[in-house]
């Protein structure tokens, strides 16, 4: 039995896999409800389609670095000095730590996905540090960044990029197309252009160039490829940042060409058709020809390369190579993996991490208070549709009633429905209240006010029609914590006042008999007649929408552990960002202090054996991979030396700890070299 088990913790990269396997399952566990809302949202909106590729590039990257993880990972520091040996153990400790404090904090905010989701590459960088070490850290830097990605872009840079990009690609396209001959026209009207074709029969055709249509989702998934291909070709620095460049504008420029086909398909062969091309030509094809005119770009006129060049082979005889060598000492290149095997610490924490994600999971709130009750909204009945009021509260002093169905904002906004409700107050001098209620199958649909009101506008070159009085975050409920947004403007042309406080929730709904789970926002409206009353005002508004969240029931209650430490989320964060800052400068300094050290024996050595790191730290400045074969060439320019006698002197200064062997990554292939540790200048 004990020999099954220790063959079974010697299987090949089962180590690997294991810890691998913990990495990745805790951070789905942790992040899981929020995963699952920008992924639904992805599927469903153009907005966030790109995010889709996320996980398919993020795992090409962890393949074409397969090699080098291999090698890194299995990497111990038995050999480092005690002072900073747990140093990188000590700091993914605390940059998980810092992840999960900002992951609650942002669930006392009224952005909490946005705010969870910046956390998602700090949480995997500091699992990645306690299950691993710095160095596959540092090979891993790339694909976790990319993680950033998934934030959900803000409404109000959307707003402020689309509507410029609208506003030029209407333009450029309208330009071209009279260049041919078509009669058009641009309307510049209080929003969107609106270009205006008139057809060989005199019938007129408009086309809005909106923010859908302006190529900025298009705009932000490429974005994301041309980072990926700037990042994976093999070359110099400035020809990656040129991709980048040149990436932004072709996309864009892609993007006025397909307006413009639009356009010419409806002057000629009608709007039916036309519409048809604009569906069929969307964002995702944008990106792939986009991608495809960048690698033709990158291969022909930069002279990238994009994958690894074959190697010259080295027969690996060297006398001094044995069969237990993981890497050939004479080129460096690395013969066989070397295995993980699952020590008791390694158990153990991957033990902790298990029993951390669950007791997080089960502490944690939903990113969205759920409710226990399932309203009836909608049933369809002989005499109509009938909408029902039972999915507010009757609060006293008021009459409930339902008051329209807004389908023509369903339709605009592509939300499954707008319910508004009036709450009449019996005492007379008092304010009517409205309630709307909006329900999207996707969080997205559920725009803030501010945006369409205030940012909008200003992003299209317009001022906005109101002039926002407050805009502030209010607590509705202390557990679950409901953050609510309360914001008051003045519509310029009336001067009529608007209030507004609104909140966002998660909740199931009967629909003709049929029960689905929704995003949904309420937002409570009224309409002071002074601004001397808005502290009455939002004081109502308050006791309102109080109602309404106690009505919904929201199911999960936070612990009070769990409500100290969000309320307190940042500070703890800074205080342990401090400490982290702190342990990196310990170690920093420890390092100098060693290289320093190292410089005085180096003082002391040989005439033979200085020249022998000058050569080192000659290589390492002309990024020569510095492997024996390779330092072999540079020294018999200078004296004749022969391989083992050179290994001898690398030996013997390894043991002094003047130089190192090293892991280095040559287009993404590990490769054995030595490394001298010394200070810049000696």
């Amino acid at each position: 039995m004990l020999r099954k088990i220790s063959s079974w913790r010697e299987v090949p990269q089962l180590g690997l896999g294991i810890k691998a396997a913990a990495l990745i399952l805790a951070t789905i566990f942790l992040f899981i409800q929020d995963l699952t809302i920008i992924f639904n949202d992805a599927l469903q909106s153009e907005t966030t389609s790109h995010l889709l590729a996320i996980p398919i590039l993020f795992a090409y990257l962890i393949y074409r670095k397969r090699k080098m993880l291999r090698a890194v990972a299995p990497i111990e520091s038995t050999n480092t000095p005690k002072s900073i040996r747990n140093i990188p153990l000590i700091c993914g400790i605390i940059l998980s730590t810092t992840a999960i404090l900002l992951y609650w904090y942002g669930s006392y905010t009224f952005t909490p996905i946005e705010h969870h989701l910046l956390t998602l590459p700090i949480f995997v960088a500091g699992l990645t540090l306690i299950l691993f070490n710095s160095q596959t850290l540092r090979q891993l830097v790339f694909p976790i960044a990319l993680l950033a990605f998934l934030v959900p872009p803000p409404s109000e840079i959307l707003y402020a990029v689309g509507s410029t990009l609208s506003v030029i690609s209407a333009e450029a396209s309208n330009a071209i197309i009279k260049a041919f001959g078509i009669p058009s026209t641009i309307t510049p009207e209080y929003g969107n252009p609106t270009i205006i074709i008139t057809r060989p029969d005199g019938a007129q055709l408009n086309f809005t160039v909106d923010i859908a249509c302006s190529g900025i989702y298009g705009l932000m998934g490429f974005l994301l490829f041309a980072v990926f291909i700037a990042y994976i070709i093999r070359d110099k620095l400035w020809k990656k940042l040129v991709l980048i460049v040149l990436g932004l504008p072709l996309i864009y420029l892609l993007n006025i060409i397909r307006i413009t086909i639009i356009l010419a398909i409806g002057y000629y062969y009608g709007e039916q058709l036309a519409l048809q091309i604009f569906h069929l030509i969307g964002g995702w094809i944008l990106i792939f020809f986009g991608t495809l005119l960048l690698l033709a770009i990158s291969e022909k006129i930069l002279k990238t390369q994009l994958f690894n060049r074959p190697n010259n082979k080295c027969p690996h005889n060297n006398r001094q190579q044995t069969s237990d060598e993981i890497f050939c000492l004479n080129c460096g290149k690395m013969l066989k993996p070397k295995s993980i095997k699952i020590q008791k610490v390694d158990a153990a924490k991957i033990a902790v991490i298990a029993v951390s994600i669950i007791l997080l999971n089960y502490l944690q709130a939903p990113v969205f208070a759920l409710t226990q009750t399932t309203p009836i909204i909608v049933t369809n009945t002989s005499s109509g549709q009938q909408v029902s009021t039972e999915i507010l509260p009757q609060i006293s002093g008021y009459n409930l009633y339902f008051w329209y169905r807004d389908t023509e904002f369903e339709a605009k906004a592509k939300q499954d429905m707008s319910l508004i409700y009036l709450y009449e107050p019996l005492n007379e001098t008092e304010d009517y209240i409205w309630v709307t209620i909006e329900i999207s199958a996707t969080r997205s649909n559920l725009h803030r006010w501010e945006a369409c009101l205030v940012t909008w506008p200003l992003s299209k070159g317009y001022q906005p029609r109101v002039n926002q009085i407050e805009l502030k975050d209010i607590q509705l409920i202390q557990n679950p914590p409901i953050i609510g947004r309360y914001f008051v403007f003045q519509y310029k042309a009336t001067n009529l006042t608007q209030a507004i406080l609104y909140w966002y929730e998660n909740a199931w709904f009967t629909v003709n008999l049929t029960t689905m789970q929704k995003y949904v926002k309420i937002s409570v409206i009224t309409y002071p007649e002074t601004l001397e009353e808005l502290p009455e005002i939002e004081n109502r508004m308050l006791s309102v929408a109080k109602e309404i969240v106690n009505y919904w029931q929201p199911i999960k209650l936070w612990s009070q552990i769990t409500m100290i430490i969000a309320q307190n989320g940042a500070h703890l964060a800074a205080i342990n960002s401090a400490i982290l800052i702190a342990i990196i400068g310990i170690h920093v300094f420890e390092n100098k202090k060693q290289a320093k050290a190292n410089t005085t024996a180096y003082q002391k050595l040989s005439r033979i054996h200085q020249q022998t790191v000058d050569v080192i730290k000659e290589m390492e400045t002309k990024k020569i991979p510095p492997t024996l074969s390779n330092i072999e060439a540079t020294c018999k320019e200078k004296t004749r030396v022969t391989k083992n006698q050179l290994l001898k002197r690398l030996t013997e200064l390894e043991r002094i700890g003047i130089i190192k062997r090293s892991i280095i990554n040559v287009n993404d292939e590990p490769v054995l070299a030595w490394k001298t540790y010394l200070q810049t200048k000696y």
